[in-house]
């Protein structure tokens, strides 16, 4: 596959004379340009802090010590404990999606974590809100339920949020099944805020987001039908009434997931909610608790952010929300229908928050979804209901209320590929978070007007993304990949543009220990390929030192031709039918070099000039002709020769040197390498020599009729034939 570097991508110029970039042969790793850095975060974006475990506001406080207390996120070391110096402070359940606890600390106290040593490292429990700021038909999501017959049937989603409201005509069931709260489309709901069992939306917000997930569209007779209308609602609310969270919250939700996605078939969370970004995704604790459900088959969709602007109208880079900063996490920025189902007028939403991640630089979002002017669920009496009034709508249902309510931000793009992956894992159940990922940016409509950090891969596309995930489950050996010239035919690999060629399914760049976008340090893995003719498959990382590990480079026909595995040690090039076969390492041990169709052209052994090069072959197996086996050091046993012609011995003194043919034990040669023990003859005992050159050597020559016997110094010389008697000369 081909790649792009970023800097491509980001220049900063008006969006009208943007060009899609000419993609050139290779794979190449993009960095974001230094000018670019500067637009969007301070210097020294992730300064050195005196407290190396607390986060740089928790640093703030700490040197501060004003007269408050922080609540904070604690994260305590594989296995250990919190110490009962700490327990005072804690404030609900431990986290254990991370290992953590939250803490009310006075900021006085703060630097008491620094020096605990079960405590890995600190972090503010920052705040978290609502990223709010015609989509079915514009994205293709209702030709796939009449159509195809999907409507999320069997998947469970959980919407992370403000809450689900106690009632709406939208979320009634249509199957028949009996739900915990009514009929309703409930299966649980759960308070982290104020600890109520039955459910309510006081804030409006998760109402909102989960009828264009799953709305079923009853008081519009169909028409504000959301993604998967079928799907069940798992409703975490971690927002208040006035759409307000914390990390620690969002944390929660994330473990119960975590504990009970099979009793519900979890497959999907939903996160139309974010906070500021004050760290690495590596170590923040946000960030990581959504890791953790990645790996475990779930996949994570956040909203990018509503931050595409800045106070003066102009866009501005750098505005991705956690988690939506997470590699592992699908990130979804937001476009505009226009108003209308036509997909050519549709375009990236301004107010969409533009990658890259703060700190950390990678490229997101990863595609784009209507999140302008979406109508969906209200519900009366909630905060939202109450401020924009203006922007509720009536249904074609008569009810005692306006049905539904118009909203616009990423919070309401994330939902609508939230609903569009219960489909696709309807109709695919295998598929795994990091698949799912790339189908959606494989099929997405790219957009020349705009850069990666805009639109991602490209605009979302259901139909086209389920036919493909419905292609990969049913797919026989031969059929024919779907491709559409609409789609984008690529995927934004962390930091990388792979294109132009097609996705493997099998591939373990999907598998769910694949942090996506790995390429240097613990690389694992990865898996690419192109579509003409199965083509061009590369398996595996792209560093440059020993630890590289796992690579394939070939293609996926079924004759398996032109293969390359193996890392930086552990080479193999060839085909699966055994031609131009290649094994080893660049150590250099253990290289294999032929063919084993015909069994021609084989090497075994280290391809190194020194003394320590072990153990090498060369030639055909089927004729026995052609052989080397041995080493270049001393004492190093070498074959060399033929069915016929053969060497054996080694390049040292006293070295044992063998060269003959097998024919007829023709022509032989035995000694070592001071002229010591030599003999040279024929099966026919004729022409042999033996003897040393040294002193008293005792030298043989003749054949079986003429013997010469003696040694050099003592001229005490035997010279004779084969005929023993009292004739035969002295």
């Amino acid at each position: 596959m081909n790649s792009t570097p970023l800097s491509q991508f980001v220049q900063p110029q008006p969006l009208a004379s943007a060009r899609r970039p000419k993609l050139v042969l290779g794979l190449r790793l993009w960095s974001v340009a230094l000018a670019l850095v500067a637009l969007v975060l301070p210097s020294g974006a992730w300064a050195a802090d005196r407290f190396q475990k607390l986060d740089p506001e928790l640093n703030r406080r700490a040197a501060v010590a004003a007269p408050r207390s922080t609540q904070v996120v604690v994260r305590l070391a594989p296995g250990a404990a919190l110490p009962d110096s700490l327990r005072r402070y804690v404030r609900g359940a431990k986290l254990n999606l991370i290992d953590a606890y939250v803490l009310q600390m006075p900021d006085r106290a703060l630097p008491e974590l620094e020096s605990t040593p079960q405590v890995t490292s600190a972090h503010q429990d920052r705040p978290a809100w609502a990223a709010d700021y015609l989509s079915t038909r514009s994205t293709g999501a209702d030709v796939v339920q009449e159509s195809l017959g999907l409507t999320g049937r069997g998947i469970g989603v959980a919407v992370v949020d403000s809450g689900i409201t106690s009632w709406h005509d939208d979320l009634t069931a249509r199957d028949g099944r009996t739900y915990p709260y009514g009929n309703q489309r409930v299966s649980k709901f759960v308070d982290f805020v104020n600890g109520q069992t039955m459910p309510y939306d006081d804030h409006g917000h998760g109402s909102h987001v989960a009828g264009i997930l799953l709305g079923n569209g009853y008081d519009s007779r169909g028409r504000q039908s959301g993604m998967a209308p079928d799907a069940s609602l798992v409703s975490l609310k971690v927002l208040d009434a006035q759409g307000k969270g914390t990390i620690s919250s969002i944390i929660a939700a994330l473990d119960w997931v975590a504990n009970n996605a099979r009793t519900y078939n979890i497959r999907v969370v939903n996160l139309s909610v974010g906070a500021a970004v004050t760290q690495s995704y590596w170590i923040d604790p946000l960030a990581l608790a959504a890791r953790r459900l990645t790996e475990r088959g779930i996949l994570v969709v956040a909203a990018a952010g509503n931050l595409g602007k800045n106070a003066d109208g102009q866009m501005q880079y750098g505005g991705i929300l956690a988690p939506g900063n997470a590699p592992w996490v699908l990130t979804v920025g937001a476009s505009s229908t226009e108003g209308t189902v036509r997909t050519k007028d549709d375009v990236v939403a301004d107010f969409s928050s533009v990658g890259p991640t703060r700190g950390d630089y990678l490229a997101k979002p990863d595609l784009v979804a209507p999140g302008r002017g979406v109508l969906s669920l209200s519900v009366p009496g909630s905060t939202l209901y109450q401020a924009r009034a203006d922007y509720l709508v009536s249904g074609n249902v008569k009810t005692g209320y306006p049905a539904y309510l118009s909203l616009t931000g990423t919070s309401m793009a994330a939902p609508q590929v939230s609903g569009a992956a219960a489909l696709m894992l309807q109709a695919n159940p295998r598929l795994t978070p990091n698949l799912v990922k790339a189908i959606l940016q494989y099929t997405a409509r790219a957009n020349d007007n705009y850069g990666a950090l805009q639109e991602g891969a490209g605009f979302l596309d259901v139909k086209a993304a389920v036919r493909l995930s419905r292609f990969y489950a049913q797919n026989r050996v031969g059929s024919r990949m779907p491709v559409e010239r609409s789609w984008s035919q690529k995927i934004i690999w962390g930091n990388q543009a792979i294109t132009g060629g097609y996705i493997n399914p099998l591939a373990n760049a999907w598998a769910t220990n694949i942090v996506w976008g790995t390429a240097l340090a613990n690389a694992d893995n990865i898996v690419w390929g192109t579509a003409t003719e199965a083509e061009n498959i590369v398996w595996g990382t792209v560093c440059g030192n020993e630890n590289c590990s796992n690579i394939v480079w070939g293609t996926a026909d079924s004759n398996g031709a032109n293969i390359v595995w193996g890392t930086a040690n552990n080479i193999v090039w060839g085909t699966t039918t055994a031609d131009n076969i290649v094994w080893g390492t660049s150590g250099p041990e253990n290289i294999v070099w032929g063919t084993s169709g015909i069994s021609d052209n084989i090497v075994w052994g280290t391809a190194c000039g020194g003394d320590n090069c072990a153990n090498i072959v060369w030639g055909t197996v089927n004729t026995a002709e052609n052989i080397v086996w041995g080493t270049a050091g001393d004492n190093a046993n070498i074959v060399w020769g033929t069915a016929d012609n053969i060497v054996w011995g080694t390049f040292d003194a006293n070295g044992n040197i063998v060269w003959g043919t097998a024919g007829e034990a023709g022509n032989i040669v035995w000694g070592t390498a001071d002229n010591g023990n030599i003999v040279w003859g024929t099966a026919d005992n004729s022409n042999i020599v033996w003897g040393t050159v040294g002193v008293n050597d005792n030298i043989v020559w003749g054949t079986a009729d003429n013997i010469v016997w003696g040694t050099v110094t003592s001229d005490s010389i035997v010279w004779g034939t084969g005929a023993v008697g009292p004739d035969n000369g002295r």
